[in-house]
């Protein structure tokens, strides 16, 4: 038998280290509430909404880091598909500035079921404490009985089987207010190691329940142990709390070996322990940096929505810029999980605002430019009216006057604005070429200029061929006198062009002249053929010139700003910065060369 002064074998004070994470596990609260490793992967939203509904409308109780992780997967699609669906948009000719945000009835749905979810997680959490609750006071009904037993002695033997019966209850109650279950287990084990020291067992029976526990005991020291083997981390940790519990809720050992067999145990532990901890410490590590990141690209977005739009050229420049961060932020892994979510939602909310309001804006031009496109559909129409006429004077005065008007009417979207400029072009040009064509008789001087051209061409194939010095000026002197002879027969006028301009590209590709004065050479000799078209279309064509280099000077400016940018904060080195200089530089030429092509119509003017 058991002698009276005999410590029962439950070693509180060896295992005070383990007894917070034991006790979590009994109150069911373990430490690993995190990310699983791998979870399942959703190629749709519609695959997203399905497990959302199946969750929302089944029995089955939702967990809230599959329902946060479901969260952010949608939102990450969802937002995935507005930028592809902008891209689509633009690249198919649609203009960004007309760009709207469609309603998304996934979306809508996704949200519906959330709350029905949210509902229930309140719900079972309502419950889940209720029944924590109902457990805590039926272990404390089972300490009181054990207590009672211990105040009696002499009916220690006869209460065993009771004794017995309560401790498999008590194994049977699960979850228990975290803040209660380490007081709880103390005063269990208490009460349970007094009775123990009152039980007045023979040697017999105290060895073989000794010995049993000591098997059991081994058993789960060798199961721990071979959990360092263990790939999963998580799995691993989760198992040895199942171990734990098991160990306290064998009997004790013999008093010699019950420190042994703790040791060897706790050992075991203490290696799964820290792999477990250090796992978790280099993830939320990586996380925290996400979240830093996140946080960051927040911040830009956020500044950005800030800035002032004064008009179509900022709200674009704007979008590119976020559109850019958007893409910066699909590479960034996930953030801890409690914040994972309000990151997203923060990052999501910012954006959304932009193009909400950027929306809004387009929304209010719209109005405007219908009215303006509808001003000049009018005018095309007056002109088509007219480019039929045969009464060249009063309907040339007519035409000058609808170009006039039509330079008076506002802006509209470029693509619609080409598109009705082109086709007003072509009604005013329809009737000039028909008024020059019927004043263009053939005249003496007109023959005596083809024949000076001709002499022209042919001195300029002699120096084609020769090699001598100072070609380039005595080109240079010939094409002057080329440009100096007045019109030829309008027949000739073509094949004349070809050939003049064949000798041309062969010269300044042997004399290495620049592509900008043989495109301005060329352009020059066609004012003749420009000015036959009527007296406005010299005016015509240095109006067009000069919306080229209005814009020309906008894109120069364009390429200027954001080059200062780059300059200010870029980090990508100096290859993007090389070419933008390049494409300023191009621009810039290009600028030079339209400035050379209005002094030459402003020359021929005067002329």
């Amino acid at each position: 038998m058991m002698d009276s002064q005999e410590k029962a074998p439950i070693e509180e004070q060896n295992m005070e280290q383990d007894v917070t994470e034991t006790a979590a596990v009994e109150a069911g609260q373990s430490e690993t509430a995190v990310e699983e490793p791998e979870r399942k992967q959703y190629q749709t939203k519609k695959e997203v909404l399905e497990r959302v509904r199946e969750i929302a409308h089944s029995d089955e109780s939702p967990k809230k880091d599959e329902v946060d992780y479901l969260k952010t997967v949608f939102y990450k699609m969802h937002l995935a598909e507005r930028e592809a669906e902008f891209k689509e948009y633009t690249e198919g000719g649609g203009d960004p500035e007309q760009y709207q945000i469609k309603p998304d009835s996934e979306e809508e749905a996704f949200k519906a079921e959330m709350g029905i979810i949210k509902e229930k997680r309140q719900k079972l959490f309502r419950e889940q404490e209720q029944e924590k609750q109902e457990n805590l006071q039926k272990k404390l009904d089972i300490i009181e009985k054990i207590k009672a037993m211990v105040t009696s002695p002499e009916e220690a033997n006869k209460s065993y089987k009771e004794f017995k019966a309560l401790q498999d209850e008590w194994r049977e109650i699960k979850n228990v207010p975290a803040e209660r279950a380490n007081e709880l287990w103390r005063n269990y084990q208490l009460y349970v190691e007094q009775f123990y020291d009152l039980l007045k067992l023979n040697s017999e029976a105290r060895e073989y329940d000794f010995k049993k526990n000591l098997e059991l005991k081994t058993k789960l020291c060798e199961a721990a142990e071979k959990l360092a083997e263990e790939t999963d981390i998580i799995s691993a940790f989760h198992q040895l709390q199942k171990l734990h519990q098991e160990y306290r809720e064998t009997g004790p050992v013999a008093k010699e070996i019950r420190e042994e067999i703790w040791n060897r145990f706790k050992a075991a532990s203490t290696v799964i322990n820290k792999r477990h901890q250090q796992h978790f410490e280099t993830l939320r590590a990586k996380e925290e940096e996400n979240l830093v990141k996140k946080t960051a690209l927040c911040e830009k977005v956020e500044a950005i929505v800030a800035e002032e739009n004064k008009g179509s050229a900022d709200w674009e420049r704007h979008t590119k810029q976020i559109i850019e961060i958007q893409s910066e932020w699909k590479a960034i892994g996930f953030a801890p999980q409690k914040m994972n979510v309000k990151i997203f939602e923060r990052f999501r909310s910012a954006c959304d605002d932009f193009f909400s309001r950027k929306a809004q804006f387009f929304r209010g031009l719209k109005d405007t430019f219908k009215e303006n496109a509808d001003k000049k559909r009018a005018l095309i129409e007056k002109a088509k009216a007219l480019q039929d006429s045969t009464d060249w004077k009063s309907t040339s005065d007519k035409f000058i006057n609808l170009q006039k008007e039509w330079k008076t009417i506002g802006t509209v979207p470029k693509k619609i604005g080409d598109q009705l400029w082109e086709e007003f072009l072509g009604a005013c040009n329809k009737f000039f070429d028909a008024r020059n064509a019927a004043g263009a008789d053939q005249h003496s001087e007109e023959r005596q200029n083809l024949e000076k051209k001709r002499d022209v061409i042919a001195r300029l194939k002699a120096i084609a061929e020769e090699q001598g010095e100072n070609l380039q000026e005595r080109v240079q002197k010939l094409v002057e006198e080329y440009q100096t002879i007045g019109h030829v027969p309008f027949k000739e006028k073509d094949k004349l062009y070809e050939e003049y301009h064949a000798v041309l590209d062969k010269l300044y590709k042997d004399l290495n002249i620049t592509v900008a004065k043989r495109r301005l050479t060329k352009f020059k000799d066609n004012l003749k053929q420009v000015a036959e078209r009527g007296e406005n279309a010299l005016d015509n064509e240095r109006a067009r010139l000069m919306r080229q280099y209005e814009q020309l000077k906008s894109e120069v400016q364009t390429y200027e700003n954001n080059l200062g940018f780059l300059n200010a904060s870029s980090k990508k080195g100096n290859s993007l910065i090389d070419e933008m200089n390049r494409k300023v530089q191009k621009l810039k030429d290009e600028v030079q060369l339209v400035r050379e092509k209005i002094k030459a119509i402003d020359a021929e003017n005067k002329a």
